[in-house]
């Protein structure tokens, strides 16, 4: 099959995609991703082929311009209510607007057997809609987010899919989830389990990260991983008091993944913290006892693949979903609110409970079990000749 692969423009998006364009390439068939140039670059970690179609679409400079100066996104908008996924929103609209004749144009010289895209790619509804070409959507995690925007997409396109020939923006023909089942939202149309597996990006494993072994020392590790916007998006002094609460936990060293233009700001961390360079957290995860993270869909399946049970604390849109659905399923504990988030006493708290409390480590290798008798992407792939 030739397969158009058209991730909507933010490189977390793309990053959940790629495990299964390496099995459909594995399997012969000829893929090509197709994006704004935000992608070029995991597109080219993973080895993938590409085309980048317009300007830079730039997710961070959105947030950016929609924060107050010193305040993050939880302080703002707190949790993600339903109302907010009513409207479409402006942003996706304009990306909209901006890329859809050019991928248009592109598939229709390509001649696709199957486009793959993520839920949040409405575009690729129209292209699949106006060629009579198979879509298939794959989800992030936790899904609480794609079908009430869809839903909202469907009457502000209306207008565009008329002008081009489409009495309303269709459906995903075939849709793909990797979350287990007893962690994802059981109220989700129906989808094809697939195996989560982690891609996070490439690196070079830190010389430190072989050697050191907290097992060895009788030490146990809890990784901290917020993501790429955490940081970037006023949360210096949040992750400051996030990695004091450290202070005098006994036998316990954590690993914060935090670039060097913010360890200054920073500051002083106490001295069972360690704040390293990003790096894919699949390979730090293997080492730790938990994991401390904001609920992105990458960072709550990768920790769910190692069994680790989680802290989370989440900033903004499905952070939350993933959030509730940890705790429900009773493999971790979540802080969702800012003033709680900003309280090192409660962080050290929920710290303790998390790593003395047997019930979260069982609860999360469940998770991992359920998530290993998935299907991998080699054997979805295998099937979607039939399905097609």
């Amino acid at each position: 099959m030739r397969i158009l692969m058209i991730p909507s423009p933010v490189v977390t998006h793309l990053m959940p995609l790629v495990p299964l364009a390496w099995a459909l390439r594995s399997a012969g068939h000829e893929l090509l991703v197709v994006g704004q140039p935000d992608l070029m670059g995991v597109a080219r970690q993973a080895g993938l082929n590409a085309v980048s179609i317009g300007d830079r679409f730039g997710m961070e400079e959105v947030f950016h311009g929609m924060l107050e100066p010193g305040k993050r996104p939880i302080e703002l908008w707190g949790r993600l209510h339903p109302d907010h996924l009513k409207h479409f929103p402006p942003v996706w609209k304009d990306h909209g607007e901006r890329v859809l004749p050019a991928y248009l144009e592109l598939a229709r010289a390509y001649r696709p057997d199957l486009i793959v895209a993520d839920p949040m790619e409405f575009n690729t509804l129209v292209v699949g809609g106006l060629l009579g070409v198979p879509v298939l959507h794959h989800r992030f995690g936790v899904d609480a987010v794609s079908e009430p925007v869809r839903a909202a997409a469907r009457g502000a396109m209306r207008d565009s899919c008329w002008a081009l020939g489409l009495d309303e923006l269709p459906d995903p023909d075939i849709q793909l989830d990797p979350c287990p089942p007893s962690l994802q939202l059981p109220s989700l149309d129906e989808a094809l389990p697939i195996r989560y597996v982690p891609f996070n990006g490439s690196g070079e494993v830190p010389a430190w990260l072989r050697e050191e072994r907290p097992s060895a020392t009788g030490k146990r590790r809890v990784v901290v991983s917020l993501g790429t916007r955490t940081l970037a998006l006023n949360g210096v002094p949040f992750v400051r008091g996030l990695l004091r609460a450290f202070d005098g936990l006994r036998d316990v060293e954590a690993v914060a993944t935090v670039p060097e233009a913010f360890r200054g700001e920073i500051g002083a961390v106490p001295g069972n913290v360690r704040m390293t360079d990003p790096v894919p957290l699949h390979l730090l995860v293997e080492t730790c006892d938990a994991v401390v993270h904001h609920g992105g869909s990458g960072t709550v399946l990768t920790a769910v693949s190692a069994g680790l049970p989680h802290l989370v604390l989440p900033q903004m849109a499905d952070q939350f979903g993933h959030a509730d659905q940890l705790v429900a399923a009773g493999a971790g504990l979540a802080i969702d609110d800012a003033a709680g988030q900003d309280d090192t006493v409660r962080l050290r708290c929920a710290l303790e409970e998390l790593l003395s409390e047997p019930g979260y480590a069982k609860a999360a290798w469940e998770l991992r079990e359920a998530m290993r008798e998935m299907p991998t992407p080699a054997e979805v792939v295998a099937g979607l000749g039939r399905l097609l």
